[in-house]
């Protein structure tokens, strides 16, 4: 099936066809219709494009100037001395080693994301990929490339401008004649193309759609495929796995078993070997051991040994009671005596005092009673 490209260029080339052919005109006359414009100088073209800001440039009016002053291209300085760069300024080796291993990663990188960039699906079979026109305006299409040598010197340090949107050179010669309303239209031949286009471009979307089910039908058989395939490794690998941990921790639970019999038959070993050689060092030591403990009165008699430590503590205990009890009785009988013998002492006082009293009354009477005797005698 022929592709749009092809359809367009026989579009336009029976369209070019059908406008240098000549055309008859109605008219009765056998004059033909012409066409002439001034002659002018075709304007060049400029090699940039202006800038964001400039007014566009009139190839008729006078040329644009500057201040050459104000030109980054222009080199500051004499002409004939060597340019050369402080010893501050050299490049460092190591510095341009490294710079470069860091572009040679940056090419390595950028080329493996070229790699893993998506592409087109092959073609299936029986079919073919061709390069087809995308731009807004047709190109002219050749065999030969034209190639053509531009020589420009520059100086070293200046800055590349941005390069300029490419636009396609005009090619062919122009042409034009007088077409009326209705000379060149028939809609049964005009119409064919557009259909055809039309046609084949729904057969083919069609195709497209049909293909790219099958083609995610293949797909998803695959990722179904592909995910039990995994499914039943990872089945396997978790069994193998823990097979492996089985196997481990029965191991480990072996050699852990190992070791405590090892461990105990060792210390059954060592314990043997003390007891040997116990009794070995301790047969001749045990009776001269007992004789010293009974000389020094460490095996005692039974009897003897309760009477001292069960019987005569009980007896002295009550005998300690007993003398608490007398000294107590004591102690209280001389309290009783004690006051006994002070009211005893107060009361001897008293009546003492009391004898004295009397007395003195009474050697007072008589010393009166002498007085009064001689008087009465007189």
């Amino acid at each position: 099936m022929p592709s749009s490209v092809d359809m367009y260029r026989d579009v336009q080339n029976k369209s070019s066809m059908a406008a240098v052919l000549p055309q008859q005109k109605p008219n009765p006359g056998e004059e033909t219709y012409t066409y002439s414009s001034q002659p002018r100088a075709v304007p060049q073209r400029k090699k940039f494009r202006n800038d964001a800001g400039q007014p566009p440039i009139d190839p008729n009016g006078p040329a644009p100037f500057g201040n050459i002053m104000w030109d980054k291209r222009v080199v500051r300085g004499n002409t004939y001395a060597q340019h050369t760069l402080p010893a501050a300024a050299q490049p460092d080796p190591i510095e341009i080693q490294r710079q470069q291993e860091q572009r040679r990663r940056m090419i390595a990188r950028k080329r493996a994301k070229e790699q893993l960039r998506p592409r087109s699906p092959d073609p299936v079979e029986g079919r073919k990929h061709i390069d087809v026109q995308t731009e807004l305006y047709l190109e002219e299409l050749s065999d030969r490339v034209e190639e053509a040598d531009v020589e420009v010197q520059t100086d070293s340090f200046l800055d590349r401008p941005p390069s300029p949107m490419f636009i396609p050179a005009k090619s062919g010669v122009d042409v034009d004649t007088q077409i009326y309303e209705g000379d060149l239209f028939d809609f049964d031949i005009e119409v064919k193309p557009i259909l055809e286009v039309l046609v084949g471009k729904t057969i083919e979307q069609a195709l497209l759609e049909v293909m790219e089910e099958e083609e995610l039908a293949n797909l998803r058989a695959q990722q179904r495929a592909f995910e039990e395939l995994r499914n039943a490794e990872h089945v396997e690998q978790q069994r193998l796995e823990e097979q492996e941990r089985r196997h481990r921790e029965e191991k480990e639970r072996r050699m852990k078993q190992q070791r405590e019999v090892l461990k105990k038959q060792k210390e059954t070993a060592d314990k043997i070997a003390a007891r040997a050689f116990a009794q070995s060092y301790l047969a001749d030591l045990v009776p001269s051991v007992f004789g010293t403990l009974a000389d020094n009165g460490y095996f005692y008699d039974p009897v003897e040994r309760d009477v001292e430590q069960g019987f005569m503590p009980w007896l002295m205990d009550r005998v300690c009671e007993q003398l608490n009890k007398s000294e107590l009785g004591r102690l209280v009988v001389d309290g009783m005596i004690r006051e006994i013998v002070a009211a005893r002492s107060q009361a001897y006082q008293a009546l003492s005092e009391k004898l004295k009293n009397e007395k003195l009354m009474e050697e007072q009477a008589k010393s009166l009673h002498a007085e009064d005797q001689p008087a009465t005698t007189e």
